[in-house]
């Protein structure tokens, strides 16, 4: 097994463009990672695609899973990609910029600490909060809140991972901000304690 580093880790058979990978991060077997941040610690496993998202640190994501699948122009006479990738198909056509400006605009963001279990779909636009938690097969059509867990089609809330309260002196105590030092000195913490006993050492 290898070793994670600073130096991102990315599968020969995987494919990474125009993105950032952040230190100690991975990019398994056959995933795409196309426009996007993927933040310290965080890693993509086999067969994903991801496509201009900004995933924050920490971030566990399953094999299989599709995040910012993109829209085809349900409005328009035909839902084909002929008509805004032309120059795929005509050497007198070009791209049409303006629809791909409008599929960026829909960026997906998934914050920190967070799990998108196996075979996760995100659709464009969503936000999913620090610490939460996707089920393994869901469709998530809609913001999901920071240390909520959801899950089915379309992801609905089933319960909250931690009390509000809770979840708030954790965003405020931003653990994923500290070196690399600090995490090792607090492995065990984070090992032994609960999330309560962890506030009380650590603050937040």
């Amino acid at each position: 097994m290898t070793k994670l580093s600073q130096q991102p880790l990315v599968h020969p058979t995987a494919e990474v463009s125009g993105s950032t990978l952040g230190r100690y991060t991975e990019i398994a077997d056959r995933s795409r990672v196309q426009e996007s941040t993927l933040g310290d610690y965080s890693y993509v496993m086999q067969d994903c695609g991801v496509w201009c998202a900004e995933i924050g640190k920490f971030s566990n994501i399953a094999a299989a899973v599709r995040i910012n699948a993109t829209n085809h122009p349900t409005w328009r006479p035909t839902l084909h990609h002929f008509t805004y990738r032309a120059s795929d198909y005509w050497e007198d056509a070009g791209h049409e910029e303006e629809f791909f400006a409008w599929r960026r605009s829909n960026a997906v963001r998934i914050g920190h600490d967070t799990w998108l279990g196996h075979g996760v779909t995100v659709l464009p636009g969503v936000t999913i909060g620090d610490g939460a938690v996707v089920g393994s097969g869901a469709v998530v059509t809609k913001d999901v809140a920071p240390y909520t867990i959801v899950a089915g089609v379309p992801a609905r809330p089933i319960r909250e991972r931690f009390d509000r309260r809770t979840a708030e002196r954790y965003q405020a105590l931003a653990w994923w901000d500290w070196d690399h030092a600090r995490l090792r000195a607090a492995l065990d913490d984070f090992r032994e304690l609960s999330a309560e006993e962890f506030l009380e050492k650590h603050g937040g």
